[in-house]
């Protein structure tokens, strides 16, 4: 399974929405505490960057070296319809410095030096360390998943259902009694999730490992072939 370094990694430099706080500071204008662009700098160091108005921007530009506490909180969110849809959180803090000429006019890059770090997600809850998490890398897809995971659940609807042969005897009991809706739910270089969802009110997850972790397209479109072959032996 990924590291919680890993998964804090590729929460970080996905296209998962985010918010940047700082305590004491009111969170009006939320627009305004929302970052445009992230990246993890060599030192695991976060940089950020925000409207030149926003509030976060004029509270770090007036503290006093790098004094300023402050967390970015990122929330993932299912790509397709599924119940249940925030996959999970990290929280990141650390203090708070800007960093003059990297942006354009109307924008400002910030600098949160991390602290402590804490992802829970659908693997569980974990803290990071700060330095695992700089040497950490992201997930290979984290760019793609969205658009896979969409084009499995609109083109391989049928493909994925028949996912139920490979969940056990209890599992195809209860697909057999109510025929699923197999839903692609989280994507990475070592495996598939899904949510089976029986009904209005009851679901759950399943996990398909790929036989060797995938580092390409290329890899993981002959890793799903090989699953959806599994499938219906």
């Amino acid at each position: 399974m990924p590291s919680a370094a890993e998964r804090t990694r590729t929460l970080v430099q996905s296209t998962c929405s985010s918010v940047l706080l700082v305590p004491g500071l009111p969170a009006s204008g939320w627009d305004r505490l929302v970052p445009t662009s992230r990246s993890v700098g060599p030192d695991g160091d976060l940089f950020v960057e925000l409207p030149a108005d926003s509030p976060v921007v004029r509270a770090a530009a007036h503290a006093e070296a790098d004094e300023l506490a402050a967390v970015l909180e990122i929330t993932d969110v299912a790509p397709v319809s599924v119940p249940h849809r925030i996959r999970g959180r990290a929280r990141i803090s650390g203090w708070l410095t800007t960093v003059p000429g990297l942006s354009g006019p109307g924008r400002m890059t910030l600098r949160l030096e991390t602290d402590e770090l804490h992802v829970e997600d659908l693997w569980g809850a974990e803290a990071v360390d700060p330095e695992d998490f700089r040497d950490a890398a992201p997930d290979p897809f984290v760019v793609h998943e969205t658009e896979l995971l969409q084009h499995l659940h609109a083109g391989h609807g049928e493909q994925l259902d028949m996912l139920c042969a490979l969940l056990g005897e209890r599992a195809a009991r209860r697909c057999a009694a109510h025929r699923p809706s197999v839903v692609p739910l989280a994507l990475d270089r070592f495996g598939l999730r899904v949510r089976v969802r029986e009904d209005r009110h009851r679901c759950f997850d399943a996990r398909f490992e790929f036989p060797d972790p995938v580092r390409d397209i290329t890899g993981l479109r002959h890793a799903m072939h090989t699953l959806f072959e599994a499938a219906v032996r």
